[in-house]
């Protein structure tokens, strides 16, 4: 997979990159991911990429021409399955949408500012709007890294255990049952005794019937999408 990432600030987006999950991704070869700095693609001398809105209004929109530069430059090396985005008023990113990403080949991911973008962006170039949740960030920049983040994790070979993002909350509209590791007793509280006895088909019952157990607690709506 190739991630290629259009923002105005560059340097806000590659420290996610450089450890953890995503730096072992890429030093693997399992995705590849640019960032590219609209600015490089303005042609004035103060590398201007936003203007005053038509109409009068508070805020600044950015300009079409430096972005579809931008696109249509990536475009002219390769073919790109999707041209993504984040904007507040996208659609809201679940697991569903990291896992169909994950299958894709080449994205585009566009990080907004200020106001947003000239509207003729997302008419002209943009496949996918998405949104990290129902709020404002400065831009689109810490949502690119999440989304980025939710669907590399996805690659096969990316995580340690080919079946972990399998049973991740969220994956069957569930969220992830209790999980214990050592010691066996702390301050009192106590594994279940049941993880214990080796009866996998029991364990296994039993986390699904926490699962169920949580969601119906903490989110219900999920099982009414059932």
């Amino acid at each position: 997979m190739r991630i290629d990432i259009i923002t105005v600030l560059p340097e806000l987006l590659k420290s996610p990159f450089e450890a953890s999950i995503l730096k072992r991704a890429i030093d693997a070869n399992l995705v590849e991911v640019h960032f590219h700095n609209l600015r490089d693609f303005t042609t004035d001398n103060y590398k201007t990429i936003d203007d005053y809105q038509y109409g009068g209004g508070a805020g600044m929109v950015m300009m079409i021409e430096p972005i579809d530069k931008c696109i249509s430059s990536l475009k002219a090396e390769r073919d790109y399955d999707e041209v993504i985005y984040m904007t507040p008023d996208g659609e809201t990113l679940n697991q569903g949408i990291a896992n169909q990403l994950s299958l894709k080949g080449n994205i585009i991911i566009l990080c907004g500012h200020y106001k947003g973008v000239d509207q003729r962006v997302r008419d002209l170039f943009v496949t996918k709007e998405i949104s990290i949740g129902d709020y404002v960030l400065s831009g689109g920049e810490l949502g690119a890294a999440v989304l980025c983040d939710a669907i590399i994790r996805l690659i096969p070979g990316v995580l340690g255990n080919e079946t972990s993002a399998l049973t991740d909350s969220f994956q069957d509209n569930l969220l992830a049952p209790p999980i214990y590791t050592r010691p066996r007793e702390y301050k009192g509280l106590k594994v279940p005794e049941l993880l214990f006895g080796g009866n996998f088909p029991e364990i296994e019952k039993w986390r699904e019937e926490q699962a169920y157990k949580r969601t119906k607690d903490r989110r219900p709506d999920l099982l009414d999408d059932q």
